[in-house]
Parts: C-alpha cells; sequence; structure tokens
C-alpha cells in the first residue's frame, strides 16, 4: 500500500493544501520581499517578518539582500541594458521561462549587493543560514511534503519550487513588461496585466507600482483590486503592521486661481496623476478633434495617436517617431498640446536652478495655456491652478 503521508489526505485536500502554501509564499513575496523590504512601504512586526521569511527560506531559497538588490536595480535602470530581466531587452520569452535564472545570476554581483542591498536583515540566522545555506531550506521542505502527503510530497514540492520562478519572476517580470493595460504614462514598458490582484497577490497591477514604487497599496482605481492590501489592512487592524508610504492622492480645489509653491509641490509629488488627466482630458479630444474629418497621413487611428502622443520622444522607436512627426505637420492643434506636454515634462525633471524659477515656468505654462485658443487645454490649465494634495489646505 502506498505511503498515505502523515495527514492521509485524499487528492483533492492536498491540492487545496498546496494552493494554500503557493499562496502563502505569493504574499511572503509581495508583503516581506517587495513592499516592505525592497520599497520600504511597510513595516511588518518583527515576528511576522520572521514567519515570512522562514516560509521564503523553505519554498524559494531566496536570499533576501539578493532579491532586494536585483529589484531595486530593476527600478533604477528600467528597460535598459542594465536591466537584469527586461524582456524589451531579453525577449519576453527569456524573462518568461528564464526569469529565475536570471535573478540568481544577478543576485551574485557583489557591487550591486553593496550598492542596492542596504537595509536588509543582517543578524546571526541571516548570516549563518538563510544566506550561507539558502538552498537547504527547500531540501527540508521536500522532507516535510514527503511525511506530510506521501508519494503526492514530490508533486506538492515541484509546485512550490516552480510557483515563484514562474508567476513572479517570469509572467510579472516578463509579461508585465509587455502586455496589459497602463494606468499611467510611466517612462518604462511596465502594465497591469489584470485588474483583479489575486493569484500573484497585487502584483498583476505593475503599471501602478512602477507609477508609485513607494506605495504600499498597488490598485489605483475603485475597480483595482490589491489582494495584498487586503492582508496588509488585515495586520495593521492587529497592530502587527504599519503602513510607512502610499501613493499621493491628488484633489482640486474649488476655486482656487493662485498658483503658488503648493501647486508645485502637488504637480511634482502627484506627477503620474497630472500625465493621466492631461492625456484623458487634453490629449484624447483633441485628437479625436484634429483627425475627425480625415484620416492622418500615416494611417493611425485617433485612439492610437492620442498614445503616441502621451509619450515622450525617447519613449518611441525609430517607426512611432516618424508617425509622430506626421501627425504633429498634419495638425497646428495637436502640435500645439505635444509641445505643452512635453513643457509640463521639463518642470517634472526640474530643469531649475531653484524652487522659485520652477514655480514660474508653471506659472508661465498656465499662462500660456489658457492663451492657446484649445479649449481642452485651457480648462486642463484651469483645473491646475486648484491641484493639491489630500490633507493640504
Amino acid at each position: 500500500m502506498t505511503y498515505q503521508g502523515l495527514l492521509e489526505f485524499s487528492p483533492w485536500q492536498i491540492v487545496l493544501a498546496t494552493l494554500a502554501m503557493t499562496h502563502l509564499t505569493i504574499i511572503a513575496v509581495t508583503l516581506y520581499l517587495h513592499r516592505a523590504q525592497a520599497h520600504r512601504a511597510l513595516h511588518l512586526h518583527p515576528a511576522i517578518a520572521h514567519v515570512l521569511r522562514f516560509w521564503l527560506w523553505l519554498t524559494t531559497g531566496m536570499v533576501t539582500r539578493q532579491w532586494v538588490a536585483v529589484h531595486r536595480k530593476h527600478h533604477a535602470h528600467c528597460e535598459t541594458e542594465q536591466d537584469p530581466h527586461s524582456p524589451q531587452v531579453l525577449g519576453l520569452r527569456t524573462v518568461l521561462w528564464r526569469g529565475a535564472e536570471l535573478y540568481m545570476a544577478a543576485g551574485k554581483n557583489a557591487d550591486d549587493l553593496a550598492r542596492y542591498g542596504h537595509g536588509t536583515p543582517d543578524d546571526w540566522i541571516e548570516r549563518n543560514l538563510y544566506s550561507r545555506f539558502s538552498w537547504y531550506g527547500v531540501g527540508v521542505m521536500l522532507v516535510l511534503d514527503l511525511l506530510l502527503f506521501g508519494a503526492f510530497g514530490l508533486t506538492v514540492w515541484a509546485v512550490q519550487m516552480l510557483w515563484i520562478p514562474l508567476l513572479a519572476a517570469g509572467v510579472i517580470n516578463g509579461v508585465g513588461h509587455f502586455w496589459g493595460y497602463r494606468n499611467f504614462e510611466t517612462p518604462d514598458a511596465a502594465t497591469n496585466i489584470a485588474p483583479w490582484g489575486i493569484l500573484i497577490g497585487g502584483e498583476e497591477l505593475h503599471n501602478n507600482h512602477h507609477a508609485f514604487p513607494s506605495s504600499a497599496r498597488l490598485s489605483m482605481r475603485r475597480w483595482e483590486l490589491d489582494l495584498g492590501w487586503l492582508y496588509i489592512r488585515l495586520l495593521t487592524w492587529l497592530r502587527l503592521a504599519r503602513v510607512k508610504r502610499l501613493a499621493p492622492s491628488p484633489r482640486f480645489i474649488e476655486g482656487k486661481r493662485t498658483i503658488d509653491l503648493d501647486t508645485l509641490r502637488a504637480v511634482l509629488v502627484a506627477r503620474m496623476h497630472v500625465v493621466r488627466r492631461f492625456s484623458l482630458d487634453v490629449l484624447k479630444p483633441v485628437t479625436r478633434e484634429a483627425l475627425a474629418s480625415e484620416q492622418p497621413q500615416c494611417g493611425i487611428s485617433p485612439r492610437r495617436a492620442a498614445r503616441m502622443l502621451a509619450r515622450t520622444w525617447s519613449q518611441l522607436d525609430e517607426s512611432g517617431r516618424r508617425n509622430l512627426e506626421q501627425l504633429l505637420a498634419q495638425s497646428r492643434e495637436l502640435a500645439v498640446v505635444y509641445q505643452f506636454r512635453e513643457r509640463l515634462q521639463q518642470i517634472w525633471e526640474r530643469n531649475a536652478p531653484t524652487q522659485e524659477a520652477l514655480l514660474a515656468q508653471l506659472q508661465d505654462w498656465c499662462h500660456q495655456a489658457e492663451a492657446t485658443g484649445i479649449q481642452a487645454l485651457e480648462r486642463f490649465s484651469r483645473q491646475l491652478r486648484g491641484l493639491a494634495l489630500a490633507g493640504a489646505h
């Protein structure tokens, strides 16, 4: 008779137990490694943090410092040759199927560990067990699975070993920079794979994360679900976690006409929200109106043209730049709104020596935008005057 394991579970019970354990691994990655360690957006109670660290040692063999260093380098050099796992550079197939290998290779770079791995655990157990014997944990997990589930334990263990390399290292770093929808025009190719971040604990909302990397919550729109955030709320209620940072929440003060330093701060801090509103309220309506009477010479639909106009020049390939030049040459209105978008970009990049000089740039931008005769741009500028951050007076 085949050994059934100590639990003597039926096959369906083993499936449910496997899903529960892999889900815990996902939660450990998104809460502990990603939001708490890599981005410092979340503080976890030491007991919770260590339980998650121990579970990751058992189920992945990942070293906290290595994972954090690789991830921070990814953000610092996204979609460039220095990015450890960009599908835009290495190809989707490579990152999707070899994502874990890319992580391990990048994690061996001592210079990167020193530069990007600071602030991670360096206690006795980290030095003498988790980092020194990083792969012993998965061996212990194999023994436990065999003891608990019998012959099925080998299959359970194999699923556990494939879960993070496929879903996190492969799908998030691969598909999450290749396919999906975008709420924000980040300078990289990050996308939201799905609006409901359930299977991978909220990491599916990858474009939102790249727009606001230090936010503990990854959902941005009302219909988006970040399952990791629900766990954070629960842990916060139990006083086992504390949220340190969230994405800025802009608001508009009715009747405010003065462009002051508070306005400038809101524009800089909430620039991703400003970019989104500019795309929705200016680029899309102006593009539809400009191209309504005739098709663009490059044969691009108004919807695609609006998306192209929302990108900066450096984000477009050679073909995209040629098409953009044709669009701008075809319509004065499109050329004007694109120019004003580029000028806003210069303010966000803080291309001025002082705050006062930046404020003067923003004031000039609004004054000139409201004199263009383009209604959508004028309305946007008047709204921008009232921009403030939530909680500001």
